[in-house]
């Protein structure tokens, strides 16, 4: 054999070498993600409608895929029996009373079937068992449902179209604000009022804001009525000496009303002598009777100061008042 001969048959058993292992990579390929060399179990279900599931479509349990779809067969007079394939580590998760659902891998992705998981109180399953079926929506049912929310779409675009013919119409009252002119006037006029009054109110908070800013200026009274305790105790005082003078005050008031009172009654002495005429006249004459009297008796009193038997009595009287007026006068003048 020759060198050509040789090196060819190397690089043909090269390429074969390489093929077989591209053969083998992708056997193995397939096989994990057909889950053909992991350890699994075996789970039945039936459906009334597959829609389009065939063997090789994925097993989802929770969003992870466990397993493949291993056969598909009639079951019954018109229903089909799948049958699963899930890893063996995956057992543990799913109960006796999970559900099997047909579902997509997105919008328009493959069929899948996807397992519900059910209460973690019941029994996991076990290798044969059979998964009770979950209802799913079908292509004819979403399709019924879009038809149903597309009329519902247009029955609302159709009241739209009223709504908007009448506004145009300026019937109702945004269609009066926008085709009344009147109305577009005193709704600006009133834009404008908000304005001032909000401007007013701007003001008004500044104003109260500079106030209450100079309440906390010390040494003014304010500060003092809302800091000082002890200018808030006197002026307590204060208020309390005013009610008590408040309180006599009323007391004397109502005092002297009683004492009026008694003096336009006629059942006393000064009552009547204030509003008795005749008592007063009568109190008039005694006391003339009584001046009359007294300068009568000063006139005997004279008289007997000059009779002769009592004359030297009287001038004893009068030695000793002056003789005593005298000592007084020595008793000031001596100092003190």
């Amino acid at each position: 054999m020759s060198a050509s001969e040789n090196k060819r048959s190397i690089i043909v058993g090269i390429f074969i070498v390489i093929g077989v292992i591209i053969f083998i990579a992708g056997v193995l390929t397939l096989g994990g993600k057909q889950k053909r060399f992991v350890s699994s179990i075996t789970l039945k279900a039936i459906f009334n409608n597959v829609n389009g599931i065939t063997a090789g479509n994925n097993v989802f349990f929770s969003g992870v895929k466990i397993g493949t779809v291993s056969k598909v067969a009639f079951y019954g007079n018109a229903q089909v029996e799948v049958t699963l394939h899930v890893e063996e580590k995956a057992q543990q998760y799913i109960h006796k009373n999970s559900l099997a659902k047909l579902s997509s891998e997105g919008f328009i992705g493959n069929k899948m079937i996807e397992i519900i998981a059910g209460p973690a109180g019941t029994p996991v399953v076990e290798d044969g068992d059979r998964l009770d079926v979950a209802a799913a929506l079908g292509p004819d049912d979403i399709m019924k449902t879009l038809q149903d929310n597309n009329k519902n779409i247009l029955a609302i675009t159709n009241d739209f179209k009223v709504v908007s013919t009448e506004m145009v119409k300026g019937k109702g009252a945004l269609g009066a604000l926008l085709t009344d002119s009147v109305m577009a006037d005193r709704l600006r006029q009133m834009s404008v009022n908000l304005e001032n009054a909000s401007a007013t109110t701007a003001r008004v908070t500044s104003a109260i804001s500079q106030y209450t800013s100079k309440l906390n200026n010390k040494g003014t009274l304010a500060t003092e009525l809302l800091t000082d305790t002890t200018v808030f105790s006197n002026l307590k005082t204060a208020v309390k000496s005013l009610q008590a003078t408040a309180a006599s005050a009323s007391e004397m008031t109502g005092n002297l009303n009683a004492t009026s009172q008694k003096l336009t009654s006629d059942k006393n002495a000064v009552g009547v002598l204030l509003n008795d005429e005749a008592t007063g006249a009568k109190l008039k004459t005694t006391v003339s009777n009584l001046e009359s009297s007294t300068k009568k008796l000063d006139e005997n009193m004279e008289a007997l100061q000059h009779n002769f038997l009592l004359r030297g009595f009287f001038r004893k009287k009068a030695k000793a008042e002056e003789k005593a007026k005298e000592k007084a006068q020595e008793e000031q003048q001596q100092p003190q």
